[in-house]
Parts: structure tokens; C-alpha cells; sequence
């Protein structure tokens, strides 16, 4: 693809709605991925389900996002 090409199509590109241009971000980024693995996929599918059923049992689990970000930089200045 030469530079005049890809231009065109940057600019074709821009001029997409929010949506559009998010859904071919999306399909752009996730085609750098490589292929999918299918059990992967369906084992994170499981562990999401997971983790939403206990806290659904708990909520007390969830955590406030102040607390999140302070334990994260405590950990980073160890």
C-alpha cells in the first residue's frame, strides 16, 4: 500500500461515526491478537462468571477505587 493510499484511507476512515470507528479499532487491534484460542477464551468466559457470582454472594468483596489505586502504588514502591 503506498503512502497516497494509505491516506485515503486514514482520512475514509476518520470520517466515520464514534461508533464505527470504534468498532473497526476494535477489529484492527484484536487482528494483531493473532487467532483466538477457543478454550482460552472459554476459560476466562468461566472465571468472569466466577468472580460475578461471588461477589453477587459478597459484595462486601468490592473495593473502593481510591483504596485499588492505593494498594496498587504501595505495591510499585516496594
Amino acid at each position: 500500500m503506498g503512502s497516497a493510499e494509505f491516506e485515503s484511507l486514514k482520512s475514509s476512515a476518520l470520517a466515520l461515526s464514534e461508533q464505527e470507528r470504534a468498532s473497526l479499532a476494535s477489529d484492527l487491534v484484536a487482528s494483531l491478537d493473532g487467532p483466538c484460542d477457543e478454550a482460552l477464551a472459554e476459560a476466562w468466559d468461566i472465571e468472569i462468571c466466577r468472580r460475578i457470582n461471588e461477589l453477587e454472594k459478597d459484595p462486601s468483596l468490592l473495593l473502593e477505587p481510591a483504596d485499588v489505586l492505593a494498594r496498587a502504588r504501595a505495591r510499585l514502591n516496594r
